[in-house]
């Protein structure tokens, strides 16, 4: 299967590759970008692990994941994919972060649709699902503007920092399904 790239005006989703490394890097070393994002690296060496979980996704068929840049692909935003991706059960979890200059002009609100999309009608997928932490008031905006639905509550469900975080469950349903 060819992997699947969106362009709109303003916007390329491409296929993240080697050359992505130092973007990557610079955004899960951002203390504001990896503040309520589960995944942050020291070092450019260290981030080479997330480079192979995103290539691991793609071999194993559980999850796809973009970068995020300007529609001549020359200024990198973020990323965008999907993890946890289940045939079985026809749902995925949807994931992002853009540099920090990047929030507020309306990236996310033209990116995600077309991953939204691209999973309901190519993937067949019947739900997606985010768990954003709970304190990450900017991301729990962006879900309901994207049109996901709060479904409630994990209260300190994982461990980070050496604190418990709760995370907040948000979904879209395919309804053509």
């Amino acid at each position: 299967m060819e992997f699947p790239v969106f362009k709109t005006e303003r916007l390329s989703l491409l296929r993240i590759a080697s050359g992505d490394l130092e973007h990557i890097y610079r955004g899960l070393s951002d203390p504001r970008v990896i503040q309520y994002y589960g995944v942050s690296y020291p070092t450019l060496e260290a981030t080479q692990e997330q480079m192979e979980w995103f290539a691991g996704l793609e071999e194993s068929g559980t999850g796809l994941w973009w970068k995020v840049c300007s529609a001549d692909g020359k200024t990198f935003f973020g990323c965008l994919g999907f993890s946890s991706l289940s045939q079985e059960h026809r749902k995925a979890e949807i994931g992002f972060w853009l540099l920090p200059e990047y929030w507020g002009h309306g990236i996310l609100a033209e990116a995600v649709p077309l991953v939204v999309d691209y999973a309901f009608k190519g993937l067949a997928v019947h739900r997606i699902e985010a768990l954003v932490e709970s304190k990450n008031l900017k991301s729990k905006r962006a879900m309901e503007k994207l049109g996901f639905v709060f479904e409630g509550r994990m209260r300190d469900c994982e461990i980070k920092g050496r604190r418990f975080i709760s995370l907040d469950i948000y979904s879209t349903i395919n309804e053509a399904l």
